[in-house]
């Protein structure tokens, strides 16, 4: 029996190298991008070569706040989005296992045992019977001789799907890594923007006694009382705004941090003036097909897609299945593995498609235009990932001046509101032009905070853009061991 065995063991063995393979020769997409990024007054000087690549920059060093570093710890190890992201890898893992078995024949042991009686009337010899037999064996049943490749076209096309789960895993971890500093990023703008407003209310309110006092000793007109007075409640209105504001940002950030609080071991974190992010470059369009992880994941789409072409093709050509098995058998069990007791079965089974109604051809074009379909996509991919860099070039090439002269503004505004408040105090001026002065500081100190946040949001996401913030926790993807 074991001859018997190891001879079926060998001749499965030497079939399935045989087979051939008629996957599509494949052949990367030409990006449909330029070879560079937009020049021109919008756009920044080249970074210098020697500067690290975005991808060569771990989120740690991107993050310089350490408040922001310690959030970001906190959302990679309790996501649920993430969570979700690493168990659609394990499942696409097992799915390859269970497609790659397929090249392999399953080896199944078996025994039985029977005994019958046959009455009389029923028995050929007129008498009763009592009929045993018993019997063991080891062998396969229907297992595919992989001649053509069907096989393992499919295994080929389900490790790109788990490949490209990897690089979705790698895309989620970075998208994380980015909404938890925009989210940290919009908390603490608003938190600047409260604290402004309760400072700014404090200004109104003090300026809102003295024209009282005025008004009550017949200096100050009821107008004045009254413009002192629109100027304090539309600052109460928007300290509750602010207030409001924080508490949603602080929930938002929970959500992302996957906890039911803050962490009570967070360090301070830095202002929005302070040097919060690294600068890096933004390379040349084709890194992007190398860091990207849904360019990445595109791509291994459209290889599964071009393997189940290869699986499409090799369904026109015959398929050979085989059944056997080797064992002993006995009429009695105490001879079961006596001499002479072996059995053995080898039924090979050959299946030619001849008509199908075309349901075959369907199944090719359907392939085809499965591939055609994520050819699109993956190119589609590539664009929104160029005008991505292309815009955070642009919004970093503008916003350093934007900010200064937004600075400059601030600037005067204030010494406006500060000359206006004199000349009125003196008799100079009426209240009209403080109020003026008041609303224009007040305003203007609110867009040099939005533009703070969204010089520092575009920073965030041109560092996603060009695939960075997934260095800091595994390499590339490999192969799941079988």
């Amino acid at each position: 029996m074991k001859k018997h065995v190891i001879g079926l063991a060998a001749a499965a063995a030497l079939a399935a190298l045989s087979g051939c393979s008629l996957i599509p020769h494949y052949e990367r997409p030409a990006a449909p991008v330029a070879g560079a990024y937009p020049q021109g007054p919008a756009y920044p000087q080249a970074a210098p070569a020697q500067a690290p690549q975005a991808t060569e920059l771990g989120w740690r060093d991107f993050f310089a706040d350490p408040r922001l570093r310690r959030l970001i710890e906190t959302a990679l190890d309790n996501n649920r989005d993430l969570r979700v992201a690493a168990l659609n890898v394990e499942a696409y893992r097992a799915q390859y296992r269970i497609q790659r078995a397929e090249l392999f024949p399953e080896v199944d042991a078996s025994g039985s045992g029977s005994r019958q009686r046959v009455p009389a009337d029923l028995s050929t010899t007129g008498q009763r019977v009592i009929s045993s037999s018993y019997g063991v064996s080891l062998g396969t049943t229907a297992w595919e001789l992989d001649l053509f490749g069907r096989v393992r076209s499919l295994s080929t096309a389900t490790l790109e799907r788990y490949f490209a789960s990897q690089e979705a895993m790698r895309g989620t971890h970075v998208a994380l890594v980015a909404s938890v500093a925009d989210a940290y990023l919009t908390l603490r703008a608003d938190e600047a923007l409260l604290k402004l407003t309760r400072d700014t209310l404090g200004t109104y309110e003090r300026s809102y006694r003295l024209t009282k006092r005025s008004y009550d000793e017949g200096v100050a007109s009821r107008l004045d009382l009254r413009q002192a007075q629109t100027s304090v409640e539309t600052a109460r209105a928007s300290l509750a705004r602010y207030t409001r504001q924080v508490a949603q940002d602080e929930n938002a950030l929970l959500v992302l941090l996957g906890t039911a609080s803050m962490p009570a071991d967070l360090p301070p974190g830095l202002d929005l003036d302070q040097k919060l992010l690294a600068e890096v470059p933004a390379g040349l369009p084709s890194d992007l097909l190398q860091n990207r992880p849904d360019i990445l994941s595109a791509e291994h789409q459209l290889l599964s897609t071009n393997a189940d072409i290869g699986a499409a093709r090799a369904a026109f050509f015959p398929s050979i299945s085989l059944t056997a098995s080797a064992g002993t058998a006995s009429n009695q069990l105490s001879d079961l593995f006596s001499a002479g007791s072996g059995t053995w079965l080898f039924q090979p089974h050959i299946n030619l498609p001849l008509f199908t109604a075309g349901s075959l051809s369907a199944s090719l074009d359907y392939a085809r235009i499965q591939k055609d379909i994520n050819v699109a996509q993956y190119e589609r991919t590539i664009q929104t990932a160029f005008r991505e860099v292309a815009d955070g070039l642009a919004a970093r090439g503008t916003f350093s001046e934007q900010l200064q002269a937004q600075t400059r503004l601030v600037d005067a505004t204030q010494d406006y509101y500060k000359l206006a408040e004199q000349r009125y105090r003196t008799g100079v001026d009426n209240y009209l032009t403080v109020l003026d002065a008041q609303r224009q500081l007040y305003s203007a100190q609110q867009v040099l905070i939005g533009d703070r946040l969204n010089q520092l949001s575009s920073e965030v996401n041109l560092y996603k853009a060009l695939g960075g913030g997934w260095k800091d926790v595994v390499g590339g993807a490999g192969t799941p061991a079988s």
